[in-house]
């Protein structure tokens, strides 16, 4: 009876198995059937759908503006290549691949990426920030065929500058943070790109802007599915100079006609805002915007002429005659002499036992103040210098911006120097000699200046005291409109006697417009005042002893200010081997023509095709000539 009762029971519970197997499978039939036709799309979607990445969006640098509103620095439009390693699985065959893609080497490649190797796996590494078209399209199809879903492309702005490396030094250029940059406890992060010299370093804090963001969700390989979110980027506020792009290109113009290296800085004297400045031989700082390579870059530091330097406010060169009017307003200033003070010049004058010579063998005869600036006599200046004293010296031309920093907002400036006993002392531990007053009286010795000191010297002569501080920002918008910004306050600010600084003023305008060397840069009812020097690189005796490709023609001055007696334009141009100061006279002509023909509402002049220099150097081929003015044999200065 057992055994029938067992094969019912079981009869049953392979019966309720069979009910509940069926109802189970229907239950996965039935929900297959969902999560496979009908909610399809959804789910291919989520299973695309499986990564977010957050973009970085560069803002864009801002605009600089020269003082009449023309563009002079801008952004364009390129893109970036980038590794993000986040999405990476195998980072080495990344690498192999971008550098066989790319064209670059792959030690290279490996670089970058260990630069930033620390840095958060999610923030794109870039390997080449400004891409050529080749470049971006070798990667987009290798990223359709998923060989490289963990690289990305970006349009990103890129500075761009003027052509012909216009105003390079003063522009500066930008490039990518440095590890010191961002230790120092600024905003700035790895891969941030900075100004990193000129303006665009000074004044990178309001050119830079603020970067945005995008989020966005991406599929397996990389590719962007949709925007989650999106913070767009501000761009850096706008920055009017001071700069007048006319007197700029004249600059630029001269010089490239002249052929010399050297530098001019133009200035308004009575606000000290920078009308032009040059430094030659420049750079191209596009070259840097866009990631400059490691050979250009070894060029560049290693170039003898040495491009990088800012010559304007880094180059420290013997002043010549240039001085002579420091060593006048001394001697006026302090009472020592009066304007008609006279001194015969007979070719030399004999101190402390030694005989100095003029530059004009026969001498000048009798010569006041006024002739004595127009004809550059050095005895006349030789007597008034020791009659003057060397601490007077000192003082009076610090007071007029030399041996000083002149303030301007670049960063690099070097500071010249004009000696004093102090100096001396401090310097060597040796005493100040009577003899050596007499050379610095002429501009020699260890008389050192800077072109934009120089700038500020003959600034300080025409508005009567007063030695601005050159500066370059004239207005920013930030958002809100154009907002002026005051001027920097003046170095320092003295009065000087109308009547005494009357005759120095007369005797600039008489080395343009009289008997002077001065004559290349006169231009007709404009009172152009200045005047020239002439700096030998080394002694006569060095010349004639020197055995070297090392160029040994002397460096010529101009500094200027027009008109006389109400000026409104100053400046320096400096020749480097330009042989005479005439011939940086001719530079600067063709910019006063530039700068008053616009003011006048005149067309502007063409650029000069010949300045018509005068090269010829005697000395520099021919025998020595003797000086007997300089105790030491590095430094000599002509008129």
């Amino acid at each position: 009876m057992a055994a029938p009762e067992d094969r019912r029971q079981a009869g049953v519970r392979l019966s309720l198995l069979q009910y509940l197997l069926t109802v189970v499978f229907t239950v996965l039939a039935v929900s297959f059937w969902i999560l496979q036709v009908v909610q399809h799309d959804k789910f291919e979607e989520m299973a695309a759908n499986n990564h977010q990445r957050t973009l970085a969006l560069r803002a864009p640098r801002g605009v600089v503006f020269d003082r009449d509103g023309r563009v002079l620095v801008e952004n364009r439009h390129s893109y970036s290549i980038s590794i993000v390693r986040e999405h990476t699985k195998n980072l080495d065959r990344t690498v192999q691949l971008m550098s066989a893609v790319l064209d670059l080497p792959e030690p290279r490649v490996r670089e970058i990426v260990e630069r930033h190797r620390r840095e958060p796996a999610y923030r794109p590494i870039v390997i080449v920030p400004d891409a050529t078209l080749a470049q971006v399209a070798a990667v987009t199809a290798r990223r359709l065929d998923f060989e490289l879903p963990d690289v990305v492309v970006e349009e990103v702005p890129t500075r761009q500058y003027p052509v012909d490396a216009m105003a390079a030094h003063l522009f500066g250029y930008v490039g990518e943070v440095s590890d010191a940059q961002v230790a120092g406890g600024s905003e700035l992060k790895s891969g941030d790109i900075v100004g990193q010299s000129g303006i665009e370093r000074v004044y990178n804090d309001l050119l830079m802007g603020d970067d945005g963001e995008k989020r966005v969700v991406v599929n397996s390989v990389g590719r962007e599915i949709r925007t989650l979110e999106e913070l767009p980027p501000t761009e850096g506020k706008r920055l009017e100079l001071t700069l007048d792009y006319d007197v700029q290109k004249a600059i630029e113009d001269a010089f490239t006609v002249a052929g010399f290296n050297g530098s001019a800085v133009v200035l308004d004297p009575a606000t000290g805002e920078v009308l032009g400045l040059s430094s030659r031989p420049a750079y191209d700082p596009n070259a840097f915007a866009s990631g400059i390579d490691r050979a250009t870059w070894a060029t560049l530091n290693t170039d003898n002429e040495r491009p990088l330097q800012d010559r304007a406010i880094q180059g420290r060169y013997p002043s010549g005659s240039v001085f002579k009017m420091a060593v006048a307003a001394a001697a006026l200033e302090e009472n020592i002499v009066d304007p008609d003070y006279k001194v015969f010049c007979p070719g030399h004058a004999t101190f402390f036992g030694r005989s100095f010579k003029c530059w004009k063998a026969g001498g000048h005869g009798w010569i006041d103040m006024r002739h004595a600036i127009e004809q550059s006599c050095n005895v006349y200046f030789y007597t008034v210098g020791n009659m003057t004293g060397i601490d007077k010296i000192h003082k009076w031309a610090t007071l007029l911006g030399l041996g000083e920093k002149s303030g301007i907002d670049l960063p690099g400036e070097n500071k010249g120097l004009v000696p004093s006993p102090e100096w001396k002392r401090a310097t060597f531990n040796e005493k100040w000699y009577s003899g050596e007053t007499i050379s610095v009286s002429i501009g020699q010795g260890a008389v050192a200046v800077t072109p934009v000191s120089m700038a500020v010297y003959m600034a300080t002569l025409a508005n009567g005291g007063t030695r601005v501080t050159p500066h370059l920002l004239k207005r920013v918008d930030d958002g809100q409109g154009w907002k002026d910004v005051p001027a920097p306050a003046p170095q320092s600010k003295v009065t000087m006697n109308s009547d005494r600084l009357q005759a120095i003023r007369d005797g600039l305008w008489m080395v343009v417009n009289g008997a002077g060397t001065g004559g290349r840069a006169r231009i007709a009812g404009r009172d152009v005042s200045g005047k020239t020097g002439t700096a030998q690189v080394i002694s006569n005796q060095g010349r004639a002893a020197a055995r070297s490709d090392r160029d040994l023609r002397d460096n010529g001055w101009f500094v200027f200010f027009a008109p006389r007696d109400n000026p409104q334009i100053a400046g320096a141009v400096l020749l480097e081997h330009g042989v005479h100061g005439a011939n940086a006279a001719a530079v600067a002509h063709h910019v006063l023509e530039t700068f008053f023909a616009k003011k006048d509402g005149r067309p502007l002049p063409p650029a000069p095709t010949d300045l018509k220099l005068n090269i010829v150097d005697p000395l520099y081929r021919g025998p020595a000539r003797p000086t007997g003015d300089d105790p030491r044999p590095d430094v000599v200065a002509n008129n």
